[in-house]
């Protein structure tokens, strides 16, 4: 490794832990054409923010990113602050000349998300580069599923059915945090978790949605005032606040070739803790990957001999399966944590190489038009709503 890309990291939350891993990580089991660097960690808390560096590994803190932007010695800027604060940040950071990666969804807002769009492309113009970090594309499996249907796995795709299901709200008298805020989170499940299930059920298949027809609810509609530094599990504070987004999000949508799709995201889903799930049905075969059983994918070919039909299961743990040659002998498995050094692998290859990293903030605007079509088509009785800009 020649060169080095130093990172500044903006903010230090549950998103920052796993950024940090990924940059820490990836150096170190991939032969990359620059070396991360974790050169500075941005954080309110000047106290919070030294200890959490110190613990995953960053060179220096600082508490405000706009010197962060200022300096020379900075090449990325990682963006992992609530979604209120991605535009102002990342459309700084791309007219400072910095490349960027910002974690999803893109934006809280249509409007934000384009203008993001419009500050990345016109950066591309000089050489510096936008990602969105949707960070499951790049388990192993999930990359596999979609090098399947690229070739031709399943055929004609007719139907996509993607979940993504956690259960972690279902205590009415969990405390109100910023996740469960509109002006901060843009959106809830919807917007939390739906943005992941609409792209990978993009990615894989290859498709892009078209219209929607949705339905959101809100089945608490107000927590109790999370105290000062209680997380979820703890004791709220004094007083109870509105919840201002949705618990559920469920719609259906129409794909570019017409293939139609199926698509829920609730923090009410009892039992569930982490459950994406992706199902693409084609006229030759169907390919089901989910998060519950991250390391393997189960593929069904319609054309084989009646007596040997039936889903079988792949384990995606072999060198020659996407990313797994970097990693540990045939057979052994990996985890959540894993998908962040990917995501810092590649994002590092493509601006080494002068080339676009994907999902670009162009693929990020789009599923953002997806999110704004589904909550229209909600408020309007769920009529089918055009992603059209």
């Amino acid at each position: 490794m020649s060169a080095s890309l130093r990172v500044g990291m903006i903010g230090n939350g549950f998103m920052g832990a796993a950024h940090s891993q990924g940059w820490r990580v990836a150096p170190r089991f991939f032969d990359l054409p620059a070396t991360p660097e974790m050169t500075v960690m941005v954080g309110r808390d000047a106290a919070k923010n030294e200890q959490l560096a110190q613990k995953w590994g960053w060179a220096e803190t600082a508490q405000d990113y706009r010197e962060v932007l200022e300096r020379d010695d900075i090449d990325i800027v990682d963006i992992v602050t609530p979604g209120d604060t991605h535009a102002e940040i990342a459309i700084a950071a791309l007219e400072a000349g910095k490349h960027v990666l910002c974690e999803k969804p893109l934006a809280n807002s249509v409007d934000e998300a384009r203008r993001m769009a419009q500050a990345a492309d016109a950066a591309r113009a000089n050489g510096v580069f936008a990602m969105v970090g949707f960070t499951y594309r790049r388990v192993p499996a999930a990359t596999f599923a979609r090098d399947l249907v690229a070739r031709g796995a399943v055929g004609n795709i007719r139907q996509i059915r993607a979940q993504y299901l956690q259960d972690w709200l279902i205590d009415p008298e969990a405390p109100l945090t910023w996740r469960m805020k509109k002006d901060q989170a843009g959106s809830g499940a919807l917007g939390d978790i739906g943005a992941h299930a609409v792209d990978m059920a993009q990615f894989i298949s290859g498709l892009s949605l078209t219209s929607v027809s949705g339905i959101l609810e809100t089945f608490v509609k107000e927590r109790p005032i999370m105290g000062e530094g209680i997380g979820l599990s703890g004791t709220a504070g004094e007083g109870r606040g509105d919840v201002t987004v949705d618990d559920f999000a469920s719609f259906t949508g129409r794909f570019d070739t017409g293939a139609l799709g199926t698509f829920e995201a609730t923090r009410f889903a009892t039992g569930r803790k982490n459950a994406l799930r992706v199902e693409i049905s084609g006229d030759k075969g169907a390919i089901l990957f989910d998060m519950e059983d991250m390391n393997a994918i189960q593929y069904y070919d319609a054309t084989a001999p009646g007596t040997e039909l039936g889903f079988k299961r792949i384990f995606v743990t072999e060198a020659d399966h996407p990313y797994g040659g970097a990693w540990w002998p045939t057979g052994h498995m990996l985890g959540y944590e894993h998908g962040f050094s990917h995501q810092a692998k590649d994002l590092v290859e493509a601006i080494s190489a002068g080339t676009q990293p994907t999902p670009s903030f162009d693929d990020g605007y789009q599923i953002q038009r997806v999110l704004d079509s589904v909550e229209r088509s909600s408020e309007n009785g769920s009529a089918w709503t055009s992603t059209a800009v």
